[in-house]
C-alpha cells in the first residue's frame, strides 16, 4: 500500500480519531502534515457519512472540557472557530453546554479570588484575568462586585 491509498488515509486518520474527537479540518491538517492529500476528502466525506467525524461533536465535547477548566464563551467560542468549527455551530454548543454564564464567571473569581481587591491596581488585575478567561464584561463586574459585597456582610 501507498501513501495515495485512500485505505491508508482512513486508517491514518481513524488512528487519531481513537486518541479524541476532532474538527474536519484539523484531522485534515494533520493527515496532509504526514503525507496524505491524496484521497483525503472523500476518505473525510465518508467518516463524516459513518458518522465518526462530527464538527457538532467535538464542538460539544470541547465545549463541556473548557467550562470545567474555568473558560467563558468568548475564549471557548473563538477556540473552536480556530479549530474549524463554524461559528454557528459554535454557538449551539455554548448554548447547549452552559447557560448561567455569569454563575460560572462568579465561581471562577471566587475559586481565584477569595477576598475583595484591595486596591484599584488588583482590581484591574482581576478583570483582566477573568476577562482573558472569555467571560463577558457584565459578567465580571457582577463577579467581583459578589465577592466585594460578601466581605462587607461578613
Amino acid at each position: 500500500m501507498n501513501d495515495g491509498d485512500p485505505a491508508v488515509v482512513r486508517e491514518r486518520a481513524l488512528r487519531l480519531l481513537a486518541r479524541r474527537e476532532h474538527t474536519r479540518s484539523e484531522l485534515a491538517r494533520k493527515l496532509r502534515q504526514r503525507g496524505e492529500s491524496d484521497g483525503m476528502d472523500g476518505v473525510l466525506d465518508a467518516l463524516e457519512r459513518d458518522g465518526l467525524l462530527s464538527d457538532a461533536r467535538f464542538a460539544e465535547a470541547y465545549v463541556r472540557m473548557r467550562v470545567g477548566r474555568g473558560y467563558g464563551p468568548l475564549r471557548i467560542q473563538a477556540e473552536l472557530m480556530e479549530r474549524g468549527v463554524d461559528p454557528g455551530q459554535a454557538e449551539t454548543s455554548l448554548r447547549a453546554g452552559e447557560s448561567d454564564w455569569a454563575g460560572r464567571c462568579e465561581a471562577v473569581a471566587r475559586k481565584h479570588f477569595s477576598e475583595p481587591a484591595p486596591d484599584v491596581r488588583e482590581r484591574a488585575r482581576r478583570v483582566r484575568f477573568l476577562q482573558r478567561r472569555g467571560f463577558a464584561s457584565a459578567d465580571v463586574k457582577t463577579a467581583l462586585a459578589v465577592i466585594e459585597q460578601r466581605e462587607h456582610e461578613q
